[in-house]
């Protein structure tokens, strides 16, 4: 399948290239960055994440995928759509994620490339839902959904299967935006980022 490349006015939301491997394994060698993830991933750890989003790329044309600055060239970390696991509560469903590394914090980063990919699941690829997770405490990520126009679904919480029973990080919000709220929000012009954040 075609990988799709999309720009908005400060980024480019590109396929995913070679040379990304160093920033992002810096990135997710970063506690900070992973600080409401399980842990902080090694070299190979991370390689596998960037073979795994290209083989969705080739099977569904989209993943999470890299975030460029337009005005450096610099690698941010990456945003996308992608096709939500099996065991996740609402399967078949596409989420919207980002992971960006320490330098591009604070700037709005997130919430730009977030909305050019929500537009794009919305307008170009006729999506009904698109949805978003995150553990409990994670209030940064939080705060971009409600940004992005995103709703808390309180029946919708779950304990992530991947972690054992206990763990801090079990328990999961989920989060929603349809496509008619999407539509509404553009028609009046709130899908345009505001104000700093993540």
């Amino acid at each position: 399948m075609p990988e799709y490349t999309l720009e908005t006015d400060r980024l480019v939301l590109r396929p995913w290239r070679a040379e990304d491997a160093e920033p992002f394994a810096a990135l997710n060698a970063d506690p900070q960055v992973m600080r409401y993830f399980p842990a902080t991933l090694g070299r190979p750890e991370s390689d596998a994440i960037i073979a795994r989003a290209r083989g969705k790329a080739e099977t569904d044309g989209i993943c999470f995928q890299p975030v460029e600055e337009k005005a450096s060239g610099r690698f941010l970390g990456f945003v996308g759509l992608n096709r939500a696991a099996p065991e996740v509560p609402v399967p078949d469903t596409l989420e919207i994620g980002w992971r960006l590394a320490r330098h591009a914090w604070g700037q709005g980063f997130a919430t730009e490339a977030a909305m050019a990919w929500l537009r794009f699941g919305f307008e170009t690829l006729r999506l009904p839902e698109i949805i978003s997770f995150t553990t409990v405490g994670n209030t940064p990520s939080r705060r971009v959904m409600e940004r992005l126009g995103m709703s808390e679904d309180p029946a919708g919480a779950f304990e992530h299967p991947a972690l054992p029973a206990g763990h801090p990080m079990r328990a999961h919000v989920l989060y929603r935006l349809s496509a008619g709220r999407f539509s509404d929000r553009a028609g009046r012009g709130d899908d345009r980022p505001h104000g700093p954040g993540r």
